[in-house]
């Protein structure tokens, strides 16, 4: 979904460095600490909080079903990261599937 061009775009260009932190692993926190009065900050660092939880889970799990669960956990998590930063790039909320359903539950 591309947000329409109005002051929605201030607040787009003043949370995109923020926003990019949401998918970088445990610094998702920084952005929910500092910019959460910025709805665009908010909605990717919720997605990217869901994200490292999910990496956090698929590193316990490998322990009990190896290392390929590992392997292909945390590439399909990482490339999930990928596609979120780029999306705060192009200045998009870009809702990914299971995961901003679970993030739209967050409270802050």
């Amino acid at each position: 979904m591309v947000i329409p061009e109005n002051s929605s775009d201030n607040k787009i260009l003043e949370g995109k460095a923020f926003a990019i932190l949401s998918y970088l692993s445990i610094l998702c926190i920084i952005p929910l600490i500092l910019k959460k009065d910025n709805p665009f900050v908010l909605f990717h660092s919720k997605q990217g909080l869901v994200i490292f939880v999910a990496e956090v889970g698929v590193f316990i799990l490998h322990i009990v079903f190896g290392v390929w669960l590992l392997k292909l956990g945390m590439f399909l998590l990482l490339s999930l990261s990928f596609v979120g930063m780029i999306a705060v790039l192009q200045g998009q909320h870009l809702e990914f599937p299971g995961i901003s359903g679970i993030a739209e539950k967050i409270t802050l």
